[in-house]
């Protein structure tokens, strides 16, 4: 309580005088200073995204694996289809992981130094099938086609989804309502039906699986796309555009769809290792490419047919896709933290 400049402290009066306090002096620059530097949204994006240990660690695995699929069938000697007889069901011998023990070319059947047995000087690192070709070749080439395969998908996904939400959530009414009705329809058919009736109907191909695949999951893209077209277009600046005559086109596409980029970027990071298990999945049940040609899915098939004397054969394309998905979902999921702004900590 103060009362003629006079206060209360630990029960005694204590007179306040000018020298008892001390002027604080305000530098303005100082008050104006940026505490944080500028960054766009992409790169305050980018740095919650490179300080998520999870997404760092899946970004490294997927890019590890992204150049063994392009450079490792090229400077391999041999060929994925190349066969040999001779060298059929060769154990994997990798120079490092050899001296541990595991993948040092001993027979799983026998427990026979292959190599020393059939003369082979050539290392074979994943080891060969039973045809004699090359697993660490057709792993890669296998790699590369299932990723191409989910790039395509995705991109479908991407171009189909992204219209069909934008329009269903821009024009809304009864087109919206139409267009909603459409998709319940879609989702309401089992995907996997879809996909084996498209494939069964047209030659089995990378972009007829792709296709199949993309008929049935564009549906996530464009509800996510509308809904965050509906959250946009009653904003002031989309009604400012519209005032000064744009079109519904440049609307859509100059002011409504570049907000939603990141939500889109994200949907597209969890569309890649969905489409990737299904490709697989579809070339293990013999309903995807067909011998001799090299996918993941193909190869598991091989290798469990001999499973229990060589198990190498599905363990070590199994071990790939399961990396490839894993590093996906890790950047993804460290993606979908990095562009939400209520994550935001700084």
């Amino acid at each position: 309580m103060v009362e003629n400049n006079v206060v209360m402290i630990d029960g005694q009066e204590v007179e306040l005088t000018e020298e008892m306090f001390e002027l604080d002096h305000i530098d303005s620059l100082e008050k104006e200073a940026i505490s944080r530097p500028s960054r766009t949204f992409w790169q305050d994006a980018m740095s919650r995204l490179f300080d998520n240990k999870g997404s760092v660690v899946g970004l490294v695995i997927l890019a590890i694996l992204i150049l063994l699929t392009i450079f490792a069938p090229i400077f391999s000697s041999i060929p994925y289809d190349k066969q040999n007889l001779m060298h059929a069901k060769v154990p994997p011998k990798f120079p490092v992981i050899s001296s541990l023990g595991i993948m040092d070319g001993t027979s799983p059947v026998d427990g026979s130094k292959v190599y020393e047995v059939k003369h082979i000087t050539q290392n074979y690192l994943f080891g060969t099938d039973a045809l004699g070709r090359d697993i660490w070749t057709r792993v890669w080439s296998g790699a590369r086609v299932s990723m191409f395969i989910a790039i395509i998908a995705a991109l479908l996904d991407l171009v189909i989804g992204v219209t069909y939400g934008g329009v269903s959530a821009y024009y809304g009414g009864k087109v919206d309502l139409i267009m909603q009705r459409i998709i319940e329809v879609i989702t309401g058919i089992p995907s996997l039906v879809i996909l084996t009736l498209l494939i069964m109907v047209l030659q089995p191909g990378i972009f007829t699986i792709a296709l199949a695949m993309s008929i049935s999951n564009w549906t996530g893209m464009a509800r996510v796309v509308r809904s965050q077209v509906l959250k946009l277009k009653e904003q002031e600046f989309v009604l400012a555009s519209r005032t000064l005559g744009s079109s519904d086109a440049r609307l859509i596409l100059k002011h409504l769809i570049p907000n939603i980029v990141g939500q889109i970027v994200v949907m597209i990071m969890f569309t890649l290792p969905s489409a990737i298990f299904y490709e697989a999945f579809l070339s293990f049940i013999g309903l995807g490419l067909q011998p001799p040609h090299a996918s993941l899915g193909i190869l598991i098939n091989d290798g469990f047919k001999t499973f229990q004397t060589h198990p190498y054969m599905m363990i070590l394309p199994s071990i790939v896709i399961c990396l490839l998905i894993f590093s996906l979902n890790l950047l993804a999921n460290g993606l979908r933290d990095a562009v939400d702004p209520k994550m935001r900590n700084n």
